[in-house]
């Protein structure tokens, strides 16, 4: 079996987020990046595959070389190989049309991706690549296992007040989340990995040519909280109306 893990490159979210350009450009200065959380939960679970069914493994990227280390510590971690597609990742439907292209190459049967990345939280590029790819496509999966022989997949996947298991075949395209592996399974690269990784291919492959459908025009902060108001226990009277009048919640 042949696993592509898509791997998107995040600020770590405890960076502190500022913009340039009139607020039209992200600033990447002094902000630390690491694997997008979703996108660690698909990894580790392509692990456990690799390591229960032989299955081999490959990482992918849609950037520029500056998302080299994440990927890189996605090789540490167990990856077999590695992909960057050299072009940034600015539009959803753009990174799953190269996306699309490396999964027609590279004849994967099963591709893991997040359900969404935590820097632009679009959540649509696992769903456009099953359509782009025509393949099945299970969103919000939270448990993944796959006969081999058979094809035959059992996924369980997070609905509105439950869980859903739905069984279906390879090739599949999934958007993992929190659940797929539990939090204490995640990975951190020993020094053998991490030796091993500088071995590993990473292959940069050059970008085919995409119809972008999004620009994103500016960015905004949150505004600042208010002040806080203290209210006497005893004033009961000055509560209501300030949630009446000023908060405009009853």
């Amino acid at each position: 079996m042949k696993i592509l893990v898509c791997i998107s490159h995040v600020p770590d979210t405890t960076s502190k987020i500022n913009f340039t350009d009139g607020d039209t450009k992200f600033d990447t200065n002094g902000v630390q990046f690491v694997i997008n959380p979703n996108d660690e939960f698909g990894l580790t679970r392509a692990m456990w595959f690799k390591e229960k069914q032989g299955a081999n493994v490959t990482v992918v990227n849609v950037g520029g070389p500056e998302t080299e280390p994440t990927l890189r510590k996605a090789l540490a971690i167990g990856a077999d190989a590695a992909i960057r597609v050299n072009t940034p990742a600015t539009d959803g439907f753009s990174v799953a049309q190269q996306l699309a292209k490396v999964v027609e190459d590279g004849g994967f049967d099963l591709i893991i991706a997040g359900r969404e990345s935590i820097d632009y939280n679009g959540g649509m590029v696992p769903g456009i690549l099953a359509g782009l790819t025509n393949m099945n496509f299970i969103n919000k999966c939270i448990g993944l296992e796959v006969d081999a022989s058979s094809n035959a997949v059992t996924a369980t996947r997070e609905i509105d007040g439950g869980k859903e298991t739905v069984s279906t075949t390879l090739p599949l395209v999934i958007g993992g989340q929190k659940g797929l592996v539990e939090e204490s399974d995640l990975r951190i690269p020993n020094m053998r990995g991490i030796m091993m990784a500088r071995q590993k291919p990473l292959t940069v492959t050059e970008p085919i040519e995409t119809n972008a459908q999004t620009t994103s025009v500016s960015f905004e902060k949150p505004a600042p909280k208010g002040a806080v108001k203290l209210v006497s226990p005893d004033n009961l009277d000055e509560l209501v109306d300030l949630l009446h009048n000023e908060a405009k919640v009853i």
